[in-house]
């Protein structure tokens, strides 16, 4: 539905690439992925089926757009929260919390609710995107921990990166045993304890 879409605000209108992926995005949460094609997103757009061609070399090309799209939109609705804290400990305490809070609907697209769509290569490149996304946001992160003194001199920066990333994703995918989830400076001492202390 064309409502579901950016309008031109008081500052010009909106790109046409990024109102192509907005369509996108609205048609694979109504219909899924195998259900999307050119055409219904060129109509919702408002644009025609060429100008898409334009801008996406094909269906797939498309796709990779919007899932794409939806990871840096989480990273970027949790980044502000995670940066507002001033040690490491506490930004990943911080996106733990953060990162739970929000639900698995909204990181998967809808997909999961839909057969078959939850097997999907493109659902699988989507957490990959995801994880990507993380990545790139943390690594400055865990450089300027590091230059401050709070993490060891050696700590390799990618690895450690990666190590929060995978720590805070397990934190929302695998149920709590010894802490409540739920309880957010439950879930920020638990980081704190086990997840960042290994890193100085």
């Amino acid at each position: 539905m064309p409502g579901t879409l950016p309008r031109p605000g008081p500052d010009g209108p909106v790109g046409t690439r990024e109102r192509i992926l907005a369509a996108a995005t609205a048609q694979v949460r109504r219909r899924g992925l195998r259900r999307v094609t050119m055409d219904d997103v060129a109509r919702e757009a408002g644009v025609s089926r060429r100008t898409v061609y334009v801008h996406f070399a094909d269906r797939d090309d498309l796709i990779h757009g919007v899932l794409a799209r939806n990871a840096a939109g989480h990273v970027a609705a949790i980044a502000p929260h995670v940066r507002a804290h001033a040690t490491l400990a506490a930004q990943a305490g911080e996106a733990a919390v953060r990162v739970h809070a929000r639900s698995p609907q909204a990181y998967a697209l809808g997909l999961a609710e839909r057969d078959g769509e939850s097997e999907d290569a493109a659902v699988r490149l989507l957490r990959g995107l995801a994880f990507d996304a993380w990545l790139h946001f943390w690594s400055p992160l865990v450089e300027h921990a590091r230059d401050r003194g709070e993490v060891r001199a050696d700590l390799d920066t990618a690895q450690a990166a990666e190590w929060i990333v995978r720590a805070v994703i397990s934190l929302v995918l695998v149920p709590a045993r010894s802490f409540d989830p739920d309880d957010p400076e439950q879930v920020r001492r638990f980081v704190a304890d086990h997840i960042t202390r290994g890193l100085c």
